[in-house]
């Protein structure tokens, strides 16, 4: 029992480090740092409950004077440290965020949202949202599912939420999910955000596109573009504002969110459409990838760059050097951009932070769109997917830009 007790708490030990540490160029050992460290991370309420948990056995029921005993106890103490500073950076990240928002937008930018939309919004969080971490409906929130929008069957598929209460001309969210343009479901991501958005107001379309290896890029742009044009179409039946059109995601879905809000109305990515508009009005995305050519040679040992010849692209920079940079959002900056808030992880093992601080720079220095840049210390990729006190001040945030660029969107209509 000593022997297992020690090894138990070595690995709690363990898995509080890959939280603590940036894990980077660990070759296969970066899904593994990955995963561990998103739960150690995010589920650091429940860690630091587990900490005391097996404190009390140890000193209860098992014998003090056990060396095993004696170091596993060590341990577990110096773990549930490292738990503690978890937290605190999950209850820092809502200041990070309102800072943002200060830097990023106007002065007033509260004051802009009609009050009794701004009314439903808060900067404060509570522990009945992230003491259950899975639990994501809302309630009076509903859910339809598996609407076709194109012809790729069951991945040309979308679910809508909306608000149970009737409504009209409400402002719309779309969420793409990540997973590294080959896996992924619109029902596994972003549910806390898609739940808090509806409950707000918002009709929320979460979809499913095109994955790789089968499809090759630009399938999944195309695809993000045809789900446009079918809210357009189509949104005003669930309550949206098919005018107003809002676009999410992260990882892969960041890099779509991103390349979705530059590329408006490009028409070699519109078959059969090219006509219709397919600009978007606000854009977030989450820890993407916004270069596809490595220019300033961030990811060097990440093993993305050979990823996404072999399997997204089936090319390399150097046979298709056009395709590679239409596909880089960062190549699109000198174009039409709509309001971003881009948002990274400082601990980021997957995609790190370097990417989306270029990207950002590149956008400041040639872009006249509101801009704002959130890097959250300590949080890891997908740190969102969870209910924890940092997916709380998130959605607070996002809450409160989203519903900003709407209100700007609104007035600035008005004035037109």
């Amino acid at each position: 029992m000593a022997t297992f007790y020690w090894v138990l708490t070595l690995l709690m030990g363990i898995a509080t480090l890959t939280a603590l540490i940036p894990g980077r160029a660990l070759g296969w050992w970066v899904p593994v740092w990955f995963l561990v460290s998103t739960a150690t991370n995010e589920l650091a309420a429940w860690g630091l409950i587990m900490h005391f948990f097996m404190l009390a056995i140890g000193v209860g029921f098992l014998d003090p004077n056990d060396a095993l005993v004696r170091v596993g106890l060590g341990v577990l103490l110096l773990s549930g440290l490292g738990t503690l500073v978890l937290l605190k950076r999950h209850f820092e990240t809502g200041g990070q965020l309102e800072r943002a928002l200060q830097v990023g937008l106007p002065s007033n930018f509260e004051d802009i949202i009609p009050l009794e939309r701004r009314y439903r919004l808060s900067h404060q969080i509570t522990a009945k949202d992230w003491l259950h971490p899975i639990s994501f409906a809302r309630h009076g929130v509903r859910r339809e599912r598996n609407i076709a929008y194109g012809e790729a069957g069951k991945r040309n598929k979308l679910d809508i939420f909306t608000p149970v209460r009737p409504g009209s001309n409400r402002p719309v969210l779309l969420q793409i999910h990540g997973g590294a343009w080959l896996v992924g479901k619109k029902e596994e991501q972003a549910l806390p955000l898609m739940h808090h958005m509806a409950s707000l107001g918002w009709v929320v379309v979460a979809i499913n596109y095109r994955l790789s290896p089968r499809a090759t890029f630009p399938d999944h742009i195309i695809d993000v573009k045809k789900a446009i044009v079918w809210i357009r179409q189509n949104i005003h039946e669930w309550g949206g504002n098919p005018e107003f059109i809002s676009v999410t995601g992260g990882s892969a879905g960041g890099h779509l969110t991103a390349l979705t809000a530059m590329s408006g109305n490009y028409a070699p990515w519109q078959p059969g459409f090219e006509a219709a508009d397919t600009r978007v009005q606000a854009a977030m995305p989450l820890y993407g990838v916004y270069d596809f050519c490595n220019r300033a040679g961030i990811r060097q040992g990440t093993g993305i760059d050979d990823y996404v010849m072999k399997r997204v692209m089936k090319s390399t920079p150097q046979d298709d050097p056009e395709a590679f940079d239409l596909a880089s959002p960062e190549c699109w900056v000198d174009g039409e951009v709509p309001p971003l808030f881009i948002i990274h992880g400082s601990h980021d093992t997957l995609v790190w932070v370097e990417e989306a601080r270029r990207f950002v720079a590149e956008l400041s220095a040639v872009s006249s769109t509101s801009l704002v840049y959130a890097e959250l210390k300590g949080a890891q990729h997908a740190f969102e997917t969870v209910h924890s006190p940092r997916t709380s001040h998130y959605l607070n945030a996002a809450a409160w830009w989203l519903e900003w660029a709407y209100a700007d969107w609104c007035a600035r209509r008005s004035q037109d």
